[in-house]
C-alpha cells in the first residue's frame, strides 16, 4: 500500500497559519490607523448643539420679556409692601373673585 502526498500537507497548515497571522496583524494595524484618524477628526471638528423651543415656550418667553420691560410704579409697590408687612393690607374676596373671572374670560373666552 502506497500513501501519496503525505509530506506535502505537513507544511501547508503552517503557511496558512503564517498568512492568517499576517492578515490579522495588517487588519489590526488598519483598524488602529482608522481609529486614530477618527479620534483626530472628532477632536478637531466643532460641536454643534441646537435647541428648539415649542410655541408655548416662545410665548412664555415673550410674556416674561414684556413683564420685565413693563414700567413699575415703585411708590405704589413700596406702599403695598409696607401695608402687608404691618398687617394692614386687606383683601376683598368679592373683588378678587370678579377680577379672576374677568381675567379667565379674557384668556379663555366666555364658557357659554
Amino acid at each position: 500500500m502506497t500513501i501519496n502526498n503525505v509530506n506535502n500537507n505537513i507544511n501547508k497548515p503552517q503557511i496558512d497559519g503564517q498568512k492568517l497571522a499576517q492578515q490579522q496583524n495588517a487588519g489590526q494595524q488598519a483598524a488602529t490607523a482608522n481609529a486614530s484618524q477618527n479620534t483626530a477628526a472628532a477632536a478637531s471638528a466643532p460641536r454643534t448643539d441646537s435647541v428648539s423651543l415649542t410655541q408655548s415656550a416662545q410665548q412664555l418667553s415673550q410674556v416674561q420679556k414684556k413683564g420685565s420691560e413693563a414700567p413699575v410704579n415703585q411708590e405704589k409697590v413700596d406702599k403695598l409692601k409696607k401695608a402687608i408687612a404691618d398687617g394692614e393690607y386687606k383683601i376683598n374676596p368679592e373683588v378678587l373673585a370678579q377680577k379672576i373671572a374677568k381675567l379667565e374670560t379674557q384668556i379663555f373666552g366666555s364658557g357659554a
